[in-house]
Protein backbone atom coordinates (compact mmCIF):
# COMPACT_ATOMS: atom_id res chain seq x y z
CA UNK A 1 0.00 0.00 0.00
CA UNK A 2 1.13 3.45 -0.72
CA UNK A 3 2.05 6.18 1.46
CA UNK A 4 -0.13 9.27 1.59
CA UNK A 5 2.15 11.78 -0.04
CA UNK A 6 3.90 14.47 2.71
CA UNK A 7 2.68 17.97 2.36
CA UNK A 8 5.98 20.65 0.98
CA UNK A 9 7.20 21.89 4.15
CA UNK A 10 7.27 18.63 6.17
CA UNK A 11 9.72 17.28 3.74
CA UNK A 12 13.18 17.30 5.28
CA UNK A 13 14.42 18.73 1.77
CA UNK A 14 11.74 21.76 1.83
CA UNK A 15 14.30 24.55 1.76
CA UNK A 16 16.36 23.24 -1.14
CA UNK A 17 12.52 22.73 -3.07
CA UNK A 18 11.36 26.15 -2.04
CA UNK A 19 14.97 27.80 -3.51
CA UNK A 20 14.31 25.50 -7.02
CA UNK A 21 10.40 27.05 -6.90
CA UNK A 22 12.27 30.19 -6.88
CA UNK A 23 14.25 29.22 -10.14
CA UNK A 24 11.76 27.91 -11.72
CA UNK A 25 9.84 31.32 -11.69
CA UNK A 26 12.68 32.93 -13.22
CA UNK A 27 12.69 30.51 -16.20
CA UNK A 28 8.78 30.72 -16.42
CA UNK A 29 9.17 34.06 -16.78
CA UNK A 30 12.03 34.34 -19.31
CA UNK A 31 14.66 36.04 -16.58
CA UNK A 32 18.48 35.59 -17.18
CA UNK A 33 19.98 32.60 -15.77
CA UNK A 34 21.61 33.60 -12.90
CA UNK A 35 25.19 31.80 -12.20
CA UNK A 36 24.68 31.09 -8.81
CA UNK A 37 22.50 29.19 -6.74
CA UNK A 38 19.65 30.57 -4.98
CA UNK A 39 20.53 30.40 -0.89
CA UNK A 40 18.02 29.96 1.54
CA UNK A 41 18.29 32.19 5.09
CA UNK A 42 16.29 31.51 7.91
CA UNK A 43 15.23 34.53 9.66
CA UNK A 44 14.57 33.09 12.76
CA UNK A 45 17.09 30.09 13.53
CA UNK A 46 16.35 31.18 17.32
CA UNK A 47 12.79 30.33 16.87
CA UNK A 48 9.83 31.80 15.17
CA UNK A 49 8.48 34.41 17.29
CA UNK A 50 5.03 33.30 18.70
CA UNK A 51 4.76 30.58 16.35
CA UNK A 52 1.62 28.64 16.41
CA UNK A 53 1.28 25.45 17.48
CA UNK A 54 -0.88 22.91 14.87
CA UNK A 55 -0.69 25.79 12.26
CA UNK A 56 -0.58 23.27 9.59
CA UNK A 57 2.46 23.40 6.84
CA UNK A 58 3.48 25.88 4.46
CA UNK A 59 2.24 25.09 0.98
CA UNK A 60 2.96 26.07 -3.13
CA UNK A 61 0.22 26.57 -5.14
CA UNK A 62 0.31 28.46 -9.00
CA UNK A 63 3.26 29.87 -8.04
CA UNK A 64 2.52 31.11 -4.57
CA UNK A 65 2.79 30.60 -1.29
CA UNK A 66 0.50 30.17 1.14
CA UNK A 67 0.30 29.74 5.41
CA UNK A 68 3.61 30.97 6.09
CA UNK A 69 5.04 29.53 9.11
CA UNK A 70 8.88 29.46 8.37
CA UNK A 71 9.83 33.10 7.35
CA UNK A 72 13.15 33.16 5.31
CA UNK A 73 15.00 35.09 2.78
CA UNK A 74 15.68 33.62 -0.54
CA UNK A 75 19.30 35.40 -1.86
CA UNK A 76 20.08 35.64 -5.20
CA UNK A 77 23.53 37.12 -5.95
CA UNK A 78 24.33 39.15 -8.93
CA UNK A 79 26.97 37.65 -11.49
CA UNK A 80 28.30 41.33 -10.94
CA UNK A 81 27.50 42.64 -8.15
CA UNK A 82 27.90 46.44 -7.10
CA UNK A 83 27.30 46.65 -3.71
CA UNK A 84 23.98 47.24 -3.52
CA UNK A 85 21.39 44.91 -2.33
CA UNK A 86 17.19 45.23 -2.35
CA UNK A 87 15.04 43.43 0.21
CA UNK A 88 11.91 41.86 -2.32
CA UNK A 89 8.44 41.67 -0.80
CA UNK A 90 5.83 40.16 -3.00
CA UNK A 91 2.55 40.72 -2.57
CA UNK A 92 -0.68 38.41 -2.39
CA UNK A 93 -3.14 40.63 0.11
CA UNK A 94 -1.35 39.07 3.47
CA UNK A 95 -3.08 35.67 2.03
CA UNK A 96 -0.52 34.24 -0.15
CA UNK A 97 2.66 35.82 -1.93
CA UNK A 98 3.23 35.85 -5.37
CA UNK A 99 6.50 34.70 -5.67
CA UNK A 100 6.64 34.75 -9.83
CA UNK A 101 5.05 37.99 -10.48
CA UNK A 102 6.14 39.85 -7.67
CA UNK A 103 9.21 38.17 -6.17
CA UNK A 104 11.40 36.25 -8.65
CA UNK A 105 10.60 38.04 -11.96
CA UNK A 106 11.98 41.14 -10.07
CA UNK A 107 15.05 39.36 -8.44
CA UNK A 108 16.17 38.30 -11.85
CA UNK A 109 15.79 42.20 -13.40
CA UNK A 110 17.64 43.68 -10.72
CA UNK A 111 20.20 41.36 -10.86
CA UNK A 112 21.26 42.12 -14.33
CA UNK A 113 21.38 45.37 -13.01
CA UNK A 114 24.15 44.06 -10.46
CA UNK A 115 21.94 44.33 -7.43
CA UNK A 116 21.89 41.44 -4.94
CA UNK A 117 18.34 40.52 -3.88
CA UNK A 118 17.41 38.56 -1.20
CA UNK A 119 13.25 37.70 -1.36
CA UNK A 120 11.66 37.81 1.61
CA UNK A 121 8.84 35.22 2.48
CA UNK A 122 7.28 36.78 5.22
CA UNK A 123 4.68 35.50 7.64
CA UNK A 124 0.30 36.41 6.66
CA UNK A 125 -3.02 36.09 7.92
CA UNK A 126 -2.22 33.32 10.20
CA UNK A 127 -0.52 35.72 12.26
CA UNK A 128 -1.23 39.44 11.49
CA UNK A 129 0.58 42.37 12.69
CA UNK A 130 3.22 42.88 14.12
CA UNK A 131 4.75 39.66 12.18
CA UNK A 132 5.09 40.75 8.79
CA UNK A 133 6.97 43.76 10.56
CA UNK A 134 9.17 41.75 12.47
CA UNK A 135 10.01 39.71 8.98
CA UNK A 136 10.96 42.70 6.85
CA UNK A 137 12.98 44.35 9.88
CA UNK A 138 14.68 41.14 10.71
CA UNK A 139 15.77 40.96 7.61
CA UNK A 140 16.95 44.36 7.40
CA UNK A 141 19.25 43.92 9.67
CA UNK A 142 20.26 40.42 8.92
CA UNK A 143 21.26 41.62 5.11
CA UNK A 144 23.12 44.57 7.39
CA UNK A 145 24.92 42.72 9.89
CA UNK A 146 26.37 40.51 7.45
CA UNK A 147 26.99 42.76 4.07
CA UNK A 148 30.50 41.08 3.96
CA UNK A 149 29.31 37.75 3.80
CA UNK A 150 26.62 38.39 0.85
CA UNK A 151 29.21 41.22 -0.55
CA UNK A 152 26.80 44.11 -0.51
CA UNK A 153 27.61 47.68 1.45
CA UNK A 154 25.41 48.05 4.56
CA UNK A 155 25.00 51.46 3.67
CA UNK A 156 22.92 50.31 0.11
CA UNK A 157 20.62 48.25 1.42
CA UNK A 158 17.00 49.04 0.05
CA UNK A 159 13.53 47.76 -0.07
CA UNK A 160 10.83 46.79 -3.19
CA UNK A 161 7.29 45.78 -2.76
CA UNK A 162 4.41 45.20 -4.84
CA UNK A 163 0.87 45.40 -3.45
CA UNK A 164 0.24 44.38 0.34
CA UNK A 165 4.56 43.87 -0.25
CA UNK A 166 4.24 47.57 -0.89
CA UNK A 167 2.67 47.57 2.53
CA UNK A 168 5.45 45.74 4.40
CA UNK A 169 8.03 47.35 2.77
CA UNK A 170 6.64 50.70 3.57
CA UNK A 171 6.16 49.48 6.87
CA UNK A 172 10.25 48.90 6.97
CA UNK A 173 10.52 52.69 5.56
CA UNK A 174 8.70 53.89 8.26
CA UNK A 175 8.58 51.83 11.23
CA UNK A 176 12.33 50.72 11.44
CA UNK A 177 12.77 51.78 15.09
CA UNK A 178 9.12 50.59 16.29
CA UNK A 179 9.32 48.75 19.27
CA UNK A 180 6.60 45.99 17.68
CA UNK A 181 9.38 45.11 15.40
CA UNK A 182 11.77 43.95 18.23
CA UNK A 183 12.21 40.25 19.73
CA UNK A 184 14.80 41.18 22.44
CA UNK A 185 17.07 39.42 20.34
CA UNK A 186 20.99 40.96 19.79
CA UNK A 187 20.08 41.65 15.79
CA UNK A 188 17.59 44.29 17.74
CA UNK A 189 20.89 46.86 18.21
CA UNK A 190 21.62 46.51 13.83
CA UNK A 191 19.74 49.62 12.09
CA UNK A 192 16.83 47.74 10.84
CA UNK A 193 16.56 51.30 8.14
CA UNK A 194 16.47 50.81 4.65
CA UNK A 195 18.61 53.39 2.55
CA UNK A 196 15.77 53.29 0.03
CA UNK A 197 12.22 51.84 -1.14
CA UNK A 198 10.73 51.67 -4.06
CA UNK A 199 6.81 50.35 -3.88
CA UNK A 200 4.46 48.74 -6.62
CA UNK A 201 0.62 49.92 -6.45
CA UNK A 202 1.31 49.28 -2.18
CA UNK A 203 -1.34 48.96 -0.10
CA UNK A 204 -0.90 52.33 2.46
CA UNK A 205 -3.76 52.77 4.20
CA UNK A 206 -5.72 50.44 6.57
CA UNK A 207 -8.62 52.95 6.37
CA UNK A 208 -11.72 52.99 4.55
CA UNK A 209 -12.81 54.28 1.90
CA UNK A 210 -9.20 53.52 0.57
CA UNK A 211 -8.10 50.81 2.19
CA UNK A 212 -7.90 47.17 0.63
CA UNK A 213 -10.59 45.38 1.62
CA UNK A 214 -8.66 42.02 1.53
CA UNK A 215 -5.52 43.06 3.18
CA UNK A 216 -7.30 45.41 6.15
CA UNK A 217 -8.98 42.28 7.07
CA UNK A 218 -6.17 39.78 7.04
CA UNK A 219 -3.71 42.27 8.97
CA UNK A 220 -5.82 44.03 11.35
CA UNK A 221 -9.20 42.55 11.15
CA UNK A 222 -12.77 43.33 9.14
CA UNK A 223 -13.90 44.78 12.67
CA UNK A 224 -10.48 46.29 13.45
CA UNK A 225 -10.44 49.63 16.12
CA UNK A 226 -10.23 53.02 14.50
CA UNK A 227 -7.06 53.05 16.54
CA UNK A 228 -5.07 49.40 14.92
CA UNK A 229 -5.95 51.13 11.50
CA UNK A 230 -4.64 54.49 12.02
CA UNK A 231 -1.28 52.27 13.37
CA UNK A 232 -1.27 50.24 10.76
CA UNK A 233 -1.85 53.27 7.87
CA UNK A 234 1.42 53.80 7.16
CA UNK A 235 0.64 57.22 5.37
CA UNK A 236 0.20 58.12 9.32
CA UNK A 237 3.73 57.11 10.31
CA UNK A 238 5.83 59.03 7.69
CA UNK A 239 8.84 61.06 9.82
CA UNK A 240 11.58 63.03 8.55
CA UNK A 241 13.99 59.79 8.63
CA UNK A 242 11.82 58.18 5.85
CA UNK A 243 14.49 56.71 3.49
CA UNK A 244 13.87 58.47 -0.31
CA UNK A 245 11.28 56.26 -1.60
CA UNK A 246 9.91 55.58 -5.98
CA UNK A 247 6.34 54.70 -5.94
CA UNK A 248 4.27 53.78 -9.06
CA UNK A 249 0.23 52.97 -9.31
CA UNK A 250 -2.17 52.92 -12.08
CA UNK A 251 -5.68 54.69 -12.75
CA UNK A 252 -6.89 51.66 -14.07
CA UNK A 253 -6.12 49.49 -10.71
CA UNK A 254 -9.48 48.42 -9.37
CA UNK A 255 -7.93 46.63 -6.58
CA UNK A 256 -5.56 48.69 -4.77
CA UNK A 257 -7.11 52.56 -5.34
CA UNK A 258 -4.41 54.63 -6.35
CA UNK A 259 -5.36 56.86 -3.52
CA UNK A 260 -2.59 54.80 -1.22
CA UNK A 261 0.08 55.78 -3.41
CA UNK A 262 -1.19 59.66 -3.47
CA UNK A 263 -1.43 59.48 0.39
CA UNK A 264 1.91 58.42 1.07
CA UNK A 265 2.87 60.44 -1.43
CA UNK A 266 1.57 63.79 0.29
CA UNK A 267 2.84 62.34 3.89
CA UNK A 268 6.31 61.95 2.41
CA UNK A 269 6.21 65.18 0.72
CA UNK A 270 4.54 66.81 3.64
CA UNK A 271 7.64 65.62 6.46
CA UNK A 272 10.03 66.90 3.88
CA UNK A 273 11.18 63.21 2.46
CA UNK A 274 12.76 62.93 -1.40
CA UNK A 275 9.94 61.11 -3.07
CA UNK A 276 9.34 60.49 -6.79
CA UNK A 277 6.00 58.65 -7.87
CA UNK A 278 4.33 58.06 -11.05
CA UNK A 279 0.70 57.50 -12.18
CA UNK A 280 -0.28 55.55 -15.31
CA UNK A 281 -3.48 55.32 -16.95
CA UNK A 282 -3.47 51.46 -18.13
CA UNK A 283 -2.32 48.78 -15.99
CA UNK A 284 -4.91 46.47 -14.28
CA UNK A 285 -3.08 45.20 -10.26
CA UNK A 286 -0.57 42.88 -10.08
CA UNK A 287 0.86 43.47 -13.25
CA UNK A 288 3.92 43.15 -12.17
CA UNK A 289 7.04 43.00 -15.27
CA UNK A 290 4.12 42.56 -18.03
CA UNK A 291 6.08 44.11 -21.01
CA UNK A 292 2.68 45.04 -22.92
CA UNK A 293 0.77 47.45 -21.14
CA UNK A 294 2.43 50.65 -22.95
CA UNK A 295 3.73 53.31 -20.48
CA UNK A 296 3.26 51.36 -17.59
CA UNK A 297 5.62 48.92 -18.25
CA UNK A 298 8.21 50.92 -18.46
CA UNK A 299 8.75 51.48 -14.64
CA UNK A 300 11.84 49.39 -14.83
CA UNK A 301 13.48 52.21 -16.63
CA UNK A 302 12.51 54.58 -14.50
CA UNK A 303 13.27 52.99 -11.45
CA UNK A 304 16.66 51.98 -12.28
CA UNK A 305 17.35 55.63 -13.44
CA UNK A 306 16.08 56.90 -9.90
CA UNK A 307 18.21 54.64 -8.56
CA UNK A 308 21.45 55.69 -10.75
CA UNK A 309 20.65 59.37 -9.92
CA UNK A 310 20.99 58.40 -6.15
CA UNK A 311 24.26 56.42 -6.67
CA UNK A 312 22.42 53.25 -5.79
CA UNK A 313 23.80 52.18 -9.60
CA UNK A 314 26.59 53.07 -11.01
CA UNK A 315 26.80 55.81 -14.14
CA UNK A 316 25.16 53.97 -17.14
CA UNK A 317 28.16 55.48 -19.91
CA UNK A 318 24.54 56.68 -22.08
CA UNK A 319 23.43 52.59 -21.64
CA UNK A 320 20.34 51.52 -19.91
CA UNK A 321 19.48 47.80 -19.23
CA UNK A 322 16.76 47.18 -20.61
CA UNK A 323 13.71 45.02 -19.45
Amino acid sequence: MNSPAKPLAATPGFARIHAMKFMGCLFLLGTSVLTAEPRVIELWPEGVPDAKAGAGVEYIKDERVYNVQRPTLTFFPAAKPNGTAVIVCPGGGYERLAIAKEGAGVAGWLNRLGVSTFVLKYRLKEYGQPAPLQDVLRAVRIVRSRAAEFGVRADRIGVFGSSAGGHVAACAATMFDDPAGKTGHALDAISARPDFAGLQYPVITMRRPFAHAGSRRNLVGEHAAPGLEAAWSVETRVTKATPPVFLFHTQEDESVPLENSLMFYSALRAAGVPAEMHLFEKGPHGFGMRPDLGPASDWPRLFENWLRAYGWLPPAGGKTEKN
